[in-house]
């Protein structure tokens, strides 16, 4: 998980930064980056020690991911940048393009530029900084596994917000994705105000839900 790292430290580069998105395919809410850059010193010394089994979100349990969390967004040796594109940036510009602008945003909100950038996936449109996109690359550098948990925590406390304006939909348990429970209430009770309306399944129980309104909804779904 050091490898891309010590090869780009070895070229001269200080600040590497590791960048990942959570929340490109959710029905709801925003897609949100973050970029995690280390100081090198403890990048090596913590590696096998706090930060041991830091690895791709997905693979963590929502407590390890919190610990994680937790540990890096308050530790002085790592800086964290967050970048948000919500529903409406989605709806205009499309999935892909509010990803590559969150990821931007992420890199911008550092406390200081970095030399270098790791992405996840494939490469970000426009990026502004010399990089390197790696697929699956929160399970093969440790900066990008960084920004993914850091990415999806964000997006997580997000979602639990969210959920206490339109509790009807389940956001808490879901974050927007397109579980059994979450279309179950999109088309009893029709898209909210959060929901993304460019996305087939919103759209389509948007055209229902107007036919046939819930009694206790207004158009837009809010409680």
């Amino acid at each position: 998980m050091l490898g891309f790292e010590q090869d780009l430290w070895a070229q001269g580069f200080v600040r590497v930064a590791g960048v990942d998105e959570a929340g490109r395919g959710p029905l709801a809410g925003p897609v949100v980056a973050a970029a995690v850059v280390f100081e090198r010193g403890f990048l090596e010394a913590e590696s096998s020690r706090s930060l041991n089994g830091l690895d791709d979100s997905k693979k963590l349990s929502p407590s390890i991911r919190r610990h994680f969390h937790d540990l890096l967004v308050n530790s002085p040796h790592v800086d964290c940048g967050i970048g948000v594109a919500d529903h409406e940036e989605i709806d205009r510009i499309n999935i892909m393009r509010a990803t590559y602008e969150a990821m931007k945003r992420a890199i911008i909100a550092l406390s200081s530029q970095p030399d270098y950038v790791l992405v996840d996936g494939l490469p970000v449109a426009g990026l502004p900084f010399e990089s390197t996109a790696i697929v699956g690359g929160d399970s093969k550098s440790i900066s990008i596994a960084a920004g993914s948990v850091v990415a999806k925590v964000t997006r997580d406390t997000m979602m639990v917000e969210i959920d206490r304006i339109y509790p009807r939909y389940g956001f808490s348990k879901h974050k927007g994705y397109g579980t059994k429970l979450h279309m179950m209430a999109l088309f009893e009770y029709g898209p909210c105000a959060v929901h993304r309306r460019s996305f087939q399944p919103v759209r389509d129980a948007a055209q229902i839900t107007s036919r046939n309104p819930h009694p206790d909804v207004q158009h837009n779904g809010s409680n």
